[in-house]
């Protein structure tokens, strides 16, 4: 019995040096860090105003010769057809070198009021950029955004809300 029991006793011991030897370290990886992710809230204050006219004691005709641009969602970039629609209101504002102009941008209703003013004045902002690229002075150009405050189509489907994401350049006259 004494034999049986130094075999198993060598056994065991044989065993738990085999298994510690072979067996490979196991590292446990820290679990990564669940960071909330936020939207980037743009306000108002973060926008560089420069000298614009004054849309105070100005009238802004509702109909003009100037085209509107619209936009994708969540967008201020402009696209080659909104370019073309831009050249084309540069042609005029050319022709008529006393005019001042305000941009309006607009946004459909998804988003919260703060994220949509923000937007529709980055629109709005890219849009007076671009006259100005294409040599139309600065001071010429105001911009306000209304948001979502002024939908151009007053409903709820994709149709609607690709008509409401845009940015119009209207005329000022001092009546």
């Amino acid at each position: 019995m004494k034999n049986y029991f130094k075999i198993g006793l060598l056994f065991l011991i044989a065993m738990g040096l085999g298994i510690s030897a072979c067996a490979k370290k196991q590292t446990i990886a820290p679990e990564p860090e669940q960071v909330a992710v936020e939207e980037p809230q743009i306000t108002v204050e973060d926008i560089k105003f420069t000298e614009e006219p004054s849309i105070r004691d100005a009238n802004i005709e509702e109909k003009t010769a100037l085209e509107t641009v619209y936009f994708d969602l969540d967008s201020s970039s402009i696209n080659g057809a909104s370019m073309n629609i831009l050249k084309d209101n540069e042609k005029y504002l050319n022709a008529n070198p006393t005019v001042n102009i305000v941009v309006e941008g607009h946004c459909d209703e998804r988003g919260t009021t703060e994220y949509n003013l923000a937007l529709g004045q980055r629109r709005a902002l890219k849009i007076k950029e671009y006259y100005v690229q294409l040599g139309i002075a600065p001071n010429r150009i105001a911009t306000i955004s209304y948001g979502e405050e002024m939908p151009a189509v007053k409903m709820s489907s994709e149709a609607a809300w690709a008509k409401n994401r845009r940015a119009e350049t209207k005329i000022l006259s001092n009546k």
